[in-house]
């Protein structure tokens, strides 16, 4: 689910090695039509899923010098480069672990007893399958095989929004004291 299309996939084959090479993990891409194309990518550090504007604007850069030589879009198009934000896409099994316990979006590809849409909180993975507690039925657990989800995505909690200000000051605790040590140590 990073990619949709097969352009997308293109361009994720030119992103992830970039990403990667910077600590990075690419969420998604989506190219979207429109009066002038943009090209989407949702990225994210992998030490702590958040990402600093700098780190968007040096992939940006990186990603525009290799997408000027390998042209996988011929017409003209704009780069967005950003996070995935707090109701993030959710594109992988281990999003699906690491969100465990929130609200959550999901779609399939094809009709399950009658309904597409899923709505309710993350209750893990097994097998390959997601399971959702869904919303409004008591008792009731749905077990989605990963692979006919089209779309997912958390949606906004107070909770979420808890977990995601303790996730942003532990990184820029984080970020301080590693610079605080990287000061020290020019000190000497």
């Amino acid at each position: 689910m990073k990619t949709k299309t097969n352009i997308d996939e293109r361009i994720l084959a030119l992103a992830e090695p970039i990403a990667e090479d910077m600590g990075l993990n690419i969420v998604r891409v989506r190219v979207m039509a429109g009066k002038r194309r943009t090209v989407q990518i949702m990225a994210e550090r992998k030490s702590d899923g958040q990402i600093h504007v700098d780190q968007c604007a040096n992939l940006s850069r990186e990603l525009s010098a290799i997408m000027e030589v390998e042209d996988p879009i011929s017409e003209a198009y704009m780069l967005e480069v950003g996070s995935p934000g707090l109701d993030r896409p959710l594109t992988s099994l281990e999003d699906f672990t690491t969100y465990e316990g929130y609200l959550a979006r999901i779609e399939l590809d094809r009709l399950v007893e009658g309904r597409k849409r899923f709505r309710g909180i993350l209750a893990g993975v097994e097998d390959g399958h997601v399971d959702i507690n869904l919303d409004g039925e008591t008792d009731s657990t749905a077990s989605i095989p990963f692979d006919w989800i089209s779309e997912a995505k958390l949606l906004i909690t107070d909770e979420l929004i808890e977990a995601g200000q303790k996730a942003k000051e532990a990184a820029e605790k984080a970020a301080a004291e590693n610079n605080n040590s990287t000061a020290d140590e020019g000190d000497t």
